[in-house]
């Protein structure tokens, strides 16, 4: 599946989750507030992608695995 989904830089962050779950069904989409801390877990079972928005939900960079 993709890895990486630089066409929805500018789209709402939701969409985009939506999108990239549906191109991949081996990745979770988390949605994160731009500037968020957020753990660097990894996770086995699942890989996450980061869907980095600003406050509107728009997406502000490249989400990709890892």
């Amino acid at each position: 599946g993709k890895t990486s989904w630089p066409e929805l830089v500018g789209t709402n962050g939701d969409y985009a989750a939506s999108v990239i779950e549906s191109q991949n069904s081996r990745v979770k989409a988390v949605v994160t507030l731009d500037g968020s801390p957020v753990t660097a877990d990894f996770r086995c079972d699942r890989n996450r992608v980061r869907v980095w928005v600003d406050t509107n939900r728009i997406v502000v960079r490249v989400p990709t695995t890892g």
